[in-house]
């Protein structure tokens, strides 16, 4: 993987609903082989906050096709569900097999309020 200057996007999700983002990492157009690679999604009030203050953590080790370089991001229901509405901060980030290091993507990371509030 060629290290970059991280990509800001924002993202979003409605709280207590599921969410998944989908990775492919790729080199000169090549699938990266990304079986032993770590991929963090983490979710800070702001982005100064410790590690250990992250409002949602996530360290994917099991991919969804590794040899092809897909890994998911899932999000719960449960993730969101004790968190505030409004705009938090967030990275994806990567640990490869030869223990090199980078940020993919860097934001914010806004939280909605659903329209319905009961879902029986």
């Amino acid at each position: 993987m060629e290290k970059s200057n991280p990509v800001w996007k924002d993202l979003e999700i409605v709280k207590n609903t599921t969410k998944i983002y989908e990775l492919i990492f790729t080199k000169d157009g090549v699938y990266q082989d990304i079986t032993d690679w770590k991929v963090y999604f983490t979710v800070k009030l702001e982005a100064k906050d410790s590690d250990a203050n992250a409002k949602i953590s996530k360290t994917i080790t099991s991919h969804d096709d590794p040899t092809n370089g897909k890994t998911l991001i899932e999000l719960e229901p449960d993730d969101t569900v004790d968190l505030d509405d409004g705009n938090y901060y967030y990275s994806i980030d990567f640990k490869d097999s030869s223990d090199q290091e980078g940020v993919l993507f860097t934001g914010r990371f806004r939280i909605l309020k659903p329209i319905r509030n009961l879902r029986e």
